[in-house]
């Protein structure tokens, strides 16, 4: 099945949708409240959907500030993993950040999720440091990993 993917940049009209990926995919969901905040009023936030005929898919979370990017979040539906659609959002992302003027693009993982770092060694990311006891749901670590856009 090869389903086109369309990516686009999320409106408060999409808050829903995301929320129900954000809430299916993690132990320390966001609230709807703090998409709200994103979409409303933080100026250095840009969220990348991924849509298909079903619908969102899956969704990245950025903040952009000057030349750095920082993804915040990223997920798709449980029901839809498996078919590549979570490094077709990542490079979506890695695109949008760029034309956006980063140069480098950080973001955290935890420790256990191998396919989720493999899929960010691929792209690019290296390992730049653990944060200890980073997640509050179970104090697992964090590895924090960077690319930089002009290597």
């Amino acid at each position: 099945m090869n389903e086109e993917v369309v990516f686009r940049k999320m409106t408060v009209k999409d808050i829903d949708a995301v929320y129900d990926i954000e809430h299916s995919s993690f132990s320390l969901p966001w609230t709807k409240e703090a998409f709200f905040y994103e979409m409303m009023d933080n100026q250095h936030a840009y969220y990348v959907l991924a849509e298909t005929v079903d619908g969102i898919v899956g969704f990245c979370g950025l903040w952009i500030i000057m030349d750095e990017s920082h993804v915040t979040n990223i997920a798709i539906r449980p029901e839809q993993r498996g078919k590549k659609l979570g490094e077709k959002l990542m490079r979506a992302a890695m695109e949008t950040a760029k034309e956006n003027g980063a140069k480098t693009m950080t973001l955290e993982a935890r420790v256990s999720n191998t396919p989720a770092r493999n899929l960010y060694e691929k792209l690019g990311f290296k390992n730049g440091g653990i944060r200890k006891s980073y997640y509050s749901d179970n104090f697992e670590d964090a590895i924090v990993m960077w690319v930089n856009f002009d290597e």
